[in-house]
């Protein structure tokens, strides 16, 4: 169900499609009331020449850290994720969960962080995913979408399918994290506040040998990506250093299921379609966490497990990722063919 669905912005750009072909995407911003009351989340919605196949939806959702928006319609080379989805035939969405990008902010995050425990966390994570999903169905007049999630968000969107699977149709875990093998350090992460201050990080493209940095992660798309985070937080922005602001819930949630060695959700109980993609070089969620997961999808109908080459975590801004796009949409239009 939809309540307080406000539209707030239009947009229509020209683009070249897979094919070269030119391809005009209608771009919308607009909010969903999340199960909180006076919580509103941030969605955009893309696609291409006014084209709304009914089974061809498809919904983003954000990792730990930053918002979709940032991410999943950064333009790099002319080129988002989301561009790429849309030229395709495809009706895609982004959402922000509460406490990120443009979605609602609570009052704890405009306090010191050390003043509040951390707020938000996987249940609040995976409600706001549900609260978008409904929408999108009461939207469309449709009882399925199909849903990518990357990092935290891939966890977040295999523990929603896990209880909701008559809800969506294929599910893709990009860079999955899981369980760790060892039992992590008791204090690490034990003292949070309210929310976490990210500041610009290098370890990303550090992690990258330094004889392939510029080929794999142009330092000029590294600085984009980076302005296009802080865009999302003006008030994180100006401060000095700048920050990003997120709930530190989700990972104080990681700490705890890391330490208990218990998970937050099963795998085994997803029963679409799924696709699991890492990249080699990822050294946030490694690719052997990505294969635990594929292993434990035993009730998945069809299963698929890509690697991509020179991929870090972070490859999704990378020159691999058309290679991801590829690889994904390829999964989204096989099975829709089925």
């Amino acid at each position: 169900m939809i309540r307080g669905l406000i539209a707030i912005a239009i947009a229509i750009s020209i683009a070249s499609g897979p094919s070269g072909a030119k391809s005009e995407i209608a771009s919308e911003d607009f909010f969903v009331d999340a199960a909180t009351p006076g919580t509103k989340l941030f969605v955009r919605n893309k696609h291409a020449d006014g084209s709304l196949p009914p089974d061809r939806i498809v919904l983003f959702v954000h990792g730990l850290l930053f918002p979709s928006e940032s991410n999943f319609d950064l333009a790099l080379d002319g080129l988002s994720w989301m561009d790429f989805v849309a030229r395709d035939g495809w009706d895609v969405y982004a959402m922000d969960v509460r406490a990120y990008g443009r979605s609602t902010r609570p009052p704890e995050m405009s306090q010191p962080p050390t003043e509040n425990l951390p707020i938000g966390g996987y249940d609040t994570f995976v409600s706001d995913i549900g609260s978008v999903v409904d929408a999108i169905r009461a939207r469309r007049h449709v009882t399925k979408v199909n849903l990518v999630g990357w990092s935290l968000g891939a966890g977040m969107a295999g523990a929603y399918t896990a209880s909701a699977n008559d809800k969506i149709s294929r599910l893709v875990m990009f860079a999955p994290g899981w369980l760790p093998t060892t039992r992590p350090d008791p204090g690490k992460w034990s003292k949070l506040g309210a929310y976490l201050e990210n500041t610009k990080d290098e370890e990303d493209y550090a992690s990258i040998p330094p004889a392939r940095r510029e080929a794999i992660y142009p330092r000029a798309w590294f600085e984009a990506w980076w302005a296009a985070q802080f865009a999302t937080d003006p008030a994180g922005a100006a401060k000095n250093p700048p920050i990003i602001r997120s709930p530190a819930g989700p990972l104080a949630d990681v700490r705890k299921h890391a330490l208990s060695g218990r998970a937050f959700y099963d795998p085994g109980k997803i029963t679409v379609p799924t696709l699991v993609v890492v990249g080699e070089w990822d050294t946030d969620t490694p690719p052997a966490r990505g294969q635990t997961v594929f292993a434990l999808l035993t009730h998945a109908p069809i299963k698929r497990f890509v690697m991509l080459g020179e991929g870090t975590h972070m490859m999704a801004f990378e020159t691999t990722r058309i290679a991801l796009f590829s690889e994904v949409q390829n999964f989204l239009n096989t099975e829709h063919r089925k």
